[in-house]
């Protein structure tokens, strides 16, 4: 697994460490404000292990750890929206005016930036070959005049500061959530300890998969959000903006830039449930033969002006407003912005966030095979929807469903015990009022047809807000990393249980609970009535199954290869804590258009690709011959 967000890096459990930091030992603990400083290029690591801060004082990692520590935990997780995205002054804006000129009005202007279409009254009076004179007579004038607009919602999960992806490879105007792709899935593969090259080489192409993609699309300046205002703010459009905003292009950046791969790929979107939509289509590929090995994830950068207030008109978002009412303050603070994420509590709306999450999804035997590291397993997806509803974004019975269905397939697995007693469920609470009464009673009903008495409930949007897609990809995250600490993360911002809870068969806990599970059920209610659930099975009884399916010589050889593959993970976690960040980005070499491919009536090979693609296709209809 591999990515970034508002609590740092996906691999080596950095973004899990941040979120229960208090509960972790001494060593865990200045590991991770180490690896975090390095992220936010504060410090890092020289070539003899001496730590070296951003004016180049060497420092012991204590030094360190106590001089940037609390700028570290203040600028990661949600927190006040930071610059670029707002600066001091606001939310760059126009505001459309009429002047009304006492006197007629003469003014200079480089030929260029003359209207297209020039206004009736206007005269035009050439200068020299770049500039000209309009003069205005007396009257109505209508313009445009410059704006700082207050922004409305003042908090975000934002990245934490002084990252930036886009530094770290040769990124051309790349809109943030591609760059984000870039660093997320090289840091999937790097921590895999696996040569993607030689993962490829044991198969036939059309065997890989790629399905990524994101909710929202590009909507920063880079993407779509400064085409559509290409015309208004008077910038011009450029040819990347169109093509780069679709909303699959993490998976287009991954094939093309990433991975090489000619295999199958897709991107499909569904809301918050974006991530999970990714995963069963390649936990479907996987169990039908298809394919063999995915990169699945997400990439979503939402933390925009625009896609801020669309949300804010909704009534979805905790405006500052509300958060003033909710807690009776006239004035909020750093601190009441970092706890503006409240699920299950009460609480006036979701938190907007960005993240990037990626995970190497291979069947048993190829796992096996390579020696990879077990994180955990997929069986299956469950996707419903809500049916007939009066608002498309209200939430509806589709959850019901998918839970259910989840909780049952990890009973007939596992067994009714492991269920009851050593399973939790990472909630997609997003700390809507809505949600918090539906969401629970879904849980609360689900735990009563399957007699779970006490089901511990994680809600981790607490700590790093809704990223939308991606959404279950930080869930996933966390649920890894809960099984690897036995560490569940509290919900920090619950300082009561709201009264319309349905939570007699829940655990909601302030407190980091200590866990040892057999699965994680993970949960995402989205918009337009888009639900997924999925059990995430723990890396011990994953190692069960195997070993029940293929033996115990074939685990004890895995163990063997898997010695090698943990220290080129060691080592990829070592460079990446001391900030030798280098993400794989690989543009025009090894391009291929089609003449250079040699084709029979049996396979298809392709120059740089180790074994050919069959052309015996499984036919399950029939013949006429």
């Amino acid at each position: 697994m591999g990515g970034v967000n508002a609590a740092g890096r996906t691999s080596g459990h950095q973004a899990f460490r941040r979120t229960v930091l208090d509960a972790l030992p001494q060593d865990e603990r200045e590991r991770t404000l180490l690896g975090l400083a390095s992220l936010m290029a504060l410090a890092k690591l020289d070539d003899q292990g001496q730590w070296i801060d951003a004016e180049d004082r060497a420092l012991t990692p204590a030094e360190l750890v106590e001089r940037y520590r609390e700028r570290i935990v203040s600028h990661t997780l949600i927190r006040r929206i930071e610059p670029p995205t707002y600066d001091a002054q606001g939310i760059v804006a126009n505001r459309a005016a009429k002047l009304e000129l006492d006197a007629p009005l003469s003014f200079r202007l480089r030929r260029r930036e003359l209207p297209e279409q020039l206004p009736a009254q206007w005269e035009v009076v050439e200068i020299d070959a770049r500039h000209v004179e309009v003069r205005v007579p007396q009257g109505a004038l209508e313009v445009l005049l410059p704006d700082h607009r207050q922004p409305l919602v003042n908090s975000a999960g934002q990245l934490p500061s002084g990252f930036e992806p886009t530094s770290f490879y040769r990124s051309v105007h790349h809109p943030r959530a591609l760059a984000m792709t870039i660093f997320g899935a090289s840091d999937c593969l790097g921590q895999s300890g696996l040569e993607w090259q030689e993962v490829a080489d044991r198969l036939p192409p059309d065997q890989v998969a790629v399905y990524a993609s994101n909710s929202t699309g590009q909507l920063d300046r880079e993407g779509w959000g400064g085409l559509l205002q290409s015309f208004v703010t008077g910038n011009r459009a450029t040819s990347k903006q169109m093509p780069l905003g679709y909303g699959q292009m993490p998976a287009d950046f991954l094939n093309a830039y990433v991975l090489g791969s000619v295999g199958a790929t897709a991107g499909l979107q569904g809301a918050c449930a974006t991530f999970l939509y990714n995963l069963r289509m390649a936990v479907d590929d996987i169990r039908a033969g298809r394919r063999r090995v995915a990169m699945v994830g997400t990439a979503d950068a939402p933390v925009t002006a625009e896609v801020i207030e669309g949300f804010r008109v909704m009534s979805a978002l905790a405006d500052d407003q509300s958060l003033k009412a909710l807690d009776a303050l006239e004035l909020l603070t750093d601190q009441d912005y970092q706890r503006a994420c409240r699920p299950f509590a009460r609480n006036c709306g979701f938190t907007i966030a960005e993240s990037a999450q990626f995970v190497l999804v291979m069947d048993d035997a190829l796992a096996l095979e390579l020696g990879a590291e077990l994180l955990g397993s997929v069986p299956e997806v469950f996707v419903n929807a809500d049916g007939w509803k009066r608002s498309i974004s209200a939430p509806g019975v589709g959850n019901y469903v998918t839970m259910a269905k989840s909780v049952s397939l990890a009973r007939a697995i596992l067994g009714e015990e492991a269920v009851q007693r050593r399973s939790f469920v990472h909630a997609h609470g997003t700390s809507t009022p809505k949600n918090r009464t539906t969401e629970s009673h879904v849980f609360d009903q689900v735990a009563a047809a399957f007699s779970i008495e006490r089901w511990p409930i994680a809600a981790i949007k607490a700590y790093i807000g809704h990223s939308q897609g991606s959404a279950a990809g930080d869930q996933i995250a966390s649920a890894i990393g809960t099984f690897h600490h036995r560490l569940m993360p509290g919900i920090a911002t619950l300082d009561e249980v709201a009264d319309d809870v349905f939570a007699e068969r829940l655990v909601l806990s302030r407190e980091h609970l200590e866990l040892d599970a057999d699965v994680a059920f993970i949960n995402a209610k989205g918009f337009g009535g888009n639900n997924a659930s999925a059990p995430l099975l723990s890396p011990r009884v994953t190692e069960r199954l195997l070993t029940q399916r293929h033996g115990e010589a074939a685990m004890s050889a895995w163990r063997r290869k898997r010695e090698k593959v943990r220290e080129a993970s060691s080592a990829f976690e070592q460079r990446s804590l001391g900030g030798r960040f280098e993400p794989r980005y690989t543009f025009g070499e090894g391009v291929l258009e089609g003449p250079e491919l040699m084709i029979d009536d049996q396979s298809i090979k392709l120059p740089g690709y180790a074994k050919p693609i069959s052309l015996e296709i499984d036919n399950p209809f029939g013949s006429l011959d």
